[in-house]
């Protein structure tokens, strides 16, 4: 089963989890790929900030089994 991840800074993704999302807070770029490392096989919808995007946009390109959207700024 596919899950609903959460990635970005924290003070704009905690609320997720309400939601039954899993959160992973980062707040740079290294985190921000650390995280979506951990997610990259089995998560079905990500959310991102706009950091975090910018931070994976090379390797959501190529993620053709991924829903991604991205938090306005």
């Amino acid at each position: 089963m596919s899950r609903v991840v959460a990635i970005g800074e924290r003070e704009l993704v905690d609320g997720y989890g309400l939601a039954g999302a899993q959160v992973l807070p980062a707040g740079d770029a290294t985190s921000v790929r650390r995280a979506y490392a951990e997610v990259e096989g089995d998560a079905g919808l990500l959310i991102l900030t706009p950091a975090a995007e910018a931070a994976l946009a090379a390797r959501l390109a190529d993620a053709s089994r991924l829903v991604w959207v991205v938090l306005p700024a």
